[in-house]
């Protein structure tokens, strides 16, 4: 079977979705390239994933089945059309229990790729050296923010924390323990700003409002800093116009909105008119997000507020209908463009279930 995926670039995919939607079924569920996961799979549904799945509406079809990613095994993930390739599984934050699994090759480097174009009309900088201050494995995040850094001719320092760990704390109440885990890490922060001459920082908000009250680490990072990328927790429109414009107003500021399931959604560079202050674009169409009401399933207007669904369609992976822990509003395409943007993400709990806990990242 010829691998037209492995050659056919995003700005192809982009105009004709539903072709290349098309390609991504051909090669996950065909035995000779499929992924032992969705081969098996294909004789219990009640339709052919190949021949019935003609546009990217139909993806509505398939069930979520998310969940057993946090138990199955991940060699059973990998397309048999790419064994032998370097695969890497990474894990998801564990916000509401067990983490989920996926494994990626190449996928989400042709993501990251993009993303650095993007920041580039932000204004980022390219050169001086990247700071990332956040979780590394299992978390896909330290490798897109290393990946980034490669990319746009920089090195990249780091400072690692757990998530899971803080969340735990803060679920717990232990929030003592948890600010004292903060300050560990803004002293490791510290050290590394002293001696390395960073330009651009990945920080998550509660981080960054600890790191900006910590006067000496403040005065000699905001004095350097030429690009200030965000994410991992929601942000106020009035906390964010502070960043932009009161402590960081030299620095080009932008955000990632993402998951290591969906992929990575920066924010789009402002154009008149716009009605929110951080508007996130999805890699379309590897990842393909709709915001729907959670009751009806059907996609909410522009400018309303809905859940969070998502479709991933790559070459590494295959993973339909997974609605998100997140809601957002529902944002039309800018001047010129095709693909709906997200804004004001926040998390979504209808009152069952575990309490989402964003902590620090």
């Amino acid at each position: 079977m010829t691998d037209i995926l492995h050659d056919i670039s995003a700005e192809q995919a982009t105009q004709d979705p539903d072709s290349y939607m098309r390609e991504v079924l051909r090669w996950h569920f065909s035995p000779e390239t499929g992924s032992p996961f969705w081969v098996k799979r294909a004789a219990e549904l009640d339709f052919d994933p190949i021949d019935d799945i003609k546009q990217l509406s139909d993806l509505r079809r398939f069930a979520d089945l998310s969940d057993e990613l946090c138990t199955v095994p991940a060699e059973e993930l990998i397309p048999a059309g790419a064994q032998g390739e370097p695969f890497e599984v990474f894990e998801s934050g564990g916000s509401t229990g067990a983490p989920k699994r996926v494994v990626d090759s190449a996928s989400r480097g042709r993501n990251v790729e993009w993303v650095s174009d993007v920041l580039g009309e932000h204004g980022f900088p390219d050169s001086g050296h990247w700071l990332h201050i956040g979780p590394s494995g299992p978390h896909v995040v330290g490798r897109t923010i290393k990946h980034l850094a490669a990319k746009r001719g920089s090195l990249c320092f780091t400072v690692d924390f757990d998530p899971r760990w803080v969340k735990k704390l803060l679920s717990q109440g232990r929030t003592e323990l948890a600010n004292e885990y903060r300050e560990y890490l803004l002293d490791q922060v510290e050290l590394i700003a002293r001696s390395q001459d960073i330009r651009t920082l990945f920080i998550t908000p509660p981080v960054l409002e600890a790191l900006c009250s910590r006067s000496t680490l403040y005065d000699l990072l905001a004095e350097r800093l030429r690009g200030l990328l965000w994410a991992g927790t929601s942000v106020s429109a009035e906390t964010l116009w502070q960043i932009e414009n009161v402590f960081f107003p030299n620095a080009a500021v932008a955000a990632i909105y993402g998951n290591t399931l969906m992929g990575i959604a920066p924010q789009r560079p402002r154009a008149a008119g716009d009605q929110d202050s951080c508007v996130f674009d999805p890699f379309f169409p590897q990842s393909v997000v709709e915001v729907i009401d959670p009751e009806h399933g059907q996609q909410v207007d522009y400018g309303e507020r809905g859940r969070v669904l998502m479709h991933l369609l790559s070459r590494d992976m295959f993973l339909p209908n997974v609605l998100e822990r997140d809601t957002a509003i529902r944002m039309a395409p800018p001047q010129g463009g095709t693909v709906d943007g997200l804004a004001d993400i926040a998390p979504f709990h209808d009152g069952s279930g575990p309490k989402i806990i964003e902590g620090v990242y």
